[in-house]
């Protein structure tokens, strides 16, 4: 049986990086890396680790891609799991997003965890996350 389980969430730390490219290659949008920490709460509680390579041109358009390490709870159950998410933006939106829970990645009581999920931001300000997630024994 699928559920969802959703929170909010705040960015505790960006550390930009200094990783070198193998190649160097110049666009008309920079690139980065950083490293992010970030703080759960509501029925997705816990802290991550967030590694996050992103660009944005001069115009505002941009793209990134982020894998994060979440240790906590979805509802009751504690465990960590590994998850993926990236999205583009024209500077007001969000589109051709992508997100999936790593499989294999789950521990404890999320150990088999698999599924989707998303991410938001309101016209407040406040970030939103979503996963629709599986156990096998659930």
């Amino acid at each position: 049986m699928s559920r969802r389980s959703e929170g909010t969430f705040e960015v505790l730390g960006f550390t930009p990086a200094d990783v070198e490219p193998a190649v160097d290659v110049t666009t008309a949008m920079p690139v980065g890396v950083a490293a992010m920490e970030k703080r759960y709460t509501g029925e997705v509680d816990g802290t991550s680790a967030t590694w996050f390579v992103g660009g944005q041109a001069p115009s505002g358009d941009g793209t990134y891609v982020a894998l994060e390490a979440f240790a906590g709870s979805l509802d009751t159950r504690a465990g960590a799991f590994v998850f993926v998410h990236a999205a583009s933006t024209h500077g007001e939106d969000r589109y051709a997003e992508y997100f999936t829970i790593a499989t294999g990645s789950g521990t404890d009581e999320l150990a088999g965890i698999s599924g989707s999920g998303g991410m938001g931001v309101d016209e407040d300000g406040t970030h939103r996350i979503w996963f629709d997630w599986d156990l096998p024994s659930a």
